[in-house]
């Protein structure tokens, strides 16, 4: 049975992505960091799909923790680092270092520290099986996110240099390395920066007119994990409506 740790699992893309995954009869890793009523809804989800769920609970900021979480999911197939924050809207000029910090541990340490155990796990040079990781990065890397988040899109332009440098380090040793980058989704974390009505308010202005679904995102993630994209690393992939 193929094993897939999702962080930040148990809503949005997350867990979309998990619940696919347990359509696929894979068995799947649940991280969340506090909400675990949430995870134990998306298990079942994933059990529901046809697939197995394992509870991972953990900060992915905390080394501990994600030490802990690669420990406990045991044989592992494929990753996806999709655990990230936001914070409200806000200039820079009015963002405190605070908000700064938490958010940079966050999306640009903890999907480091998730990538570097998966590449001691999965690594063939290190006695792994090999296998796929994919970034879930964010439109926002190449769009700036001016007068709301740019913190967060700095933090996802991190993502995008480690996708491209992680691809090419870990080719020759039997790991692919991807990134699947969103537009406006339609997803709870537009709520936690304030804003729950932003995806639905400014997808209308996107090329396709609308907001997208997590259940898209996961597709486009899906994809990367399969054989059908064997050939495909250090690719940056937007699922952004044309945005």
């Amino acid at each position: 049975m193929t094993t897939t740790l999702i962080t930040g699992a148990s809503r949005g893309i997350g867990r979309a992505a998990a619940i696919a995954c347990g359509a696929l009869g894979q068995r799947v890793g649940i991280n969340y960091a506090g909400n675990r009523a949430a995870a134990e809804a998306t298990a079942a989800a994933v059990m529901a799909a046809g697939g197995d769920a394992v509870l991972l609970p953990g900060d992915v900021a905390d080394e501990a923790a994600i030490s802990a979480m690669f420990a406990a999911i045991g044989p592992l197939d494929n990753v996806v680092v999709n655990a990230g924050i936001v914070a409200e809207k806000s200039e820079l000029a009015d963002m405190p270092a605070a908000r700064l910090r938490r958010i940079f541990e966050v999306n640009v340490l903890g999907a480091y520290l998730t990538a570097r155990e998966a590449a001691r796990k999965l690594s063939t040079a290190r006695g792994g099986p090999g296998g796929a990781i994919v970034f879930v990065g964010s439109a926002a890397s190449r769009l700036g996110s001016p007068g709301e988040y740019v913190d967060y899109a700095g933090s996802k332009g991190a993502i995008d240099t480690l996708t491209l440098g992680l691809a090419r380090e870990l080719a020759p040793q039997g790991v692919r390395v991807n990134c699947v980058r969103p537009g406006l989704i339609d997803t709870e974390i537009h709520a936690s920066g304030g804003q729950p009505d932003r995806a639905q308010r400014l997808g209308a202005a996107t090329p396709m007119g609308r907001a997208g679904t997590a259940e898209e995102v996961a597709a486009a993630i899906l994809w990367l994990l399969s054989p059908e994209a064997a050939y495909t690393t250090g690719a940056l992939l937007d699922v952004a409506g044309g945005r």
